[in-house]
């Protein structure tokens, strides 16, 4: 009988305390890791590179004659400039910074400089001669774009960002130059450096940050789609006609036919590697 009494306190015994046990509270779980995704920004500093389409923005008529006198061309003699369009290839490379006021969306301000080449056709301002120009001379007309050579811009940007979609609009400063060289219908001193400004706006598109362009382990890499209108003022310069001594490439005779600036837009693509925040 005393066998069974022990046998049952320590059974009694063994439950209580699993029950007790039972009512002990649970160590708590470890809460879970969130890791934040990075919210985008275009700020930061940028280079990259360009390429597209110029073509002559000019709405004034390119036509004009006159006559070549003499001793530099024989009696009656005219040259003819016809309405020609001058486009071709414009290319280059850029760099600037942006600074957004508030990640994600929000406004936008940068700037931006850039330089490119330019080939608007190395033989467009050669005249339709009716008659004869004389031995060691010729004509060309100044005012044309086949002139220019490169031009580039120093310019402001504001915009907006819709996340990763930019859209801006810019103006500034800009600049060119011409080239000397026959070839281009120049002659001493026409290479002089020419200013003016420049106005426009674009669209930029942030890519995914491991895009198989980004060659620089960039923060981003961009792409954009931009129009700009470039207007180099000629001044009281250069507003003729010009009978040229092949000789020296001095201008032997002038005819004022016209002031004609050079005025010409591009549209361009680019792509930007940005560096900076995320």
């Amino acid at each position: 009988m005393i066998k069974k009494l022990l046998l049952a306190s320590a059974a009694t015994a063994l439950l209580t305390g699993a029950a007790s046990a039972a009512d002990l509270p649970r160590r708590a779980a470890p809460p879970p890791v969130f890791t934040p995704v990075p919210v985008f920004t275009w700020t930061g500093a940028y280079f990259g590179i360009n390429a597209g389409y110029a073509f002559d923005a000019s709405s004034r008529s390119n036509s004009s004659v006159f006559g070549v006198p003499a001793p530099y061309a024989a009696l009656g003699t005219t040259a003819t400039f016809r309405d020609r369009s001058q486009d071709g290839f414009s290319g280059g490379a850029q760099v600037g910074y942006n600074y957004q006021f508030t990640p994600g969306s929000g406004v936008v301000v940068g700037i931006e400089a850039d330089a490119q080449y330019l080939d608007f056709g190395r033989n467009r301002n050669n005249a339709f001669i009716s008659g004869a120009v004389a031995p060691g001379y010729y004509v060309t007309d100044p005012r044309g774009l086949s002139s220019l050579d490169y031009f580039g811009t120093v310019r402001g940007r504001l915009g907006y960002a819709f996340d990763r979609t930019l859209v801006y609009g810019t103006g500034g400063f800009a600049y060119g130059s011409g080239s000397a060289d026959r070839s281009f219908g120049g002659y001493a001193g026409n290479d002089s450096f020419r200013t003016g400004y420049a106005v426009g706006g674009g669209v930029e598109f942030a890519l995914p940050t491991e895009s198989f362009l980004n060659f620089f382990r960039s923060s981003a890499v961009t792409f954009k789609i931009e129009g700009l209108y470039v207007n180099l003022e000629r001044g009281n310069r250069n507003q003729g006609a010009l009978v040229v001594n092949a000789a020296n490439l001095v201008p032997a005779y002038y005819s004022p036919i016209g002031r004609r600036d050079d005025e010409f837009a591009v549209v361009r693509a680019g792509l930007n590697y940005k560096f900076g925040s995320y």
